[in-house]
């Protein structure tokens, strides 16, 4: 039997914060989740970046 109710994770997306300082064109974005009871804060990540062609740091944005 599946749970009912609201659950504690919540979908978040994730964007590259050195593509947005540098000027570089386009948009990095990851869509994951998190538990929002346990993890209070902003994740941030190390994601690769296609237009960028390297890994770079990604934070959670609102």
């Amino acid at each position: 039997m599946a749970k009912k109710g609201k659950g504690n994770r919540v979908q978040v997306i994730l964007e590259c914060t050195e593509q947005r300082e540098q000027g570089v064109p386009g948009i990095s974005r990851y869509i994951t989740t998190k538990n929002k009871k346990n993890t209070t804060s902003r994740l941030e990540r190390n994601k690769y970046n296609p237009f960028m062609k390297k890994v770079t740091v990604h934070r959670e944005i609102k």
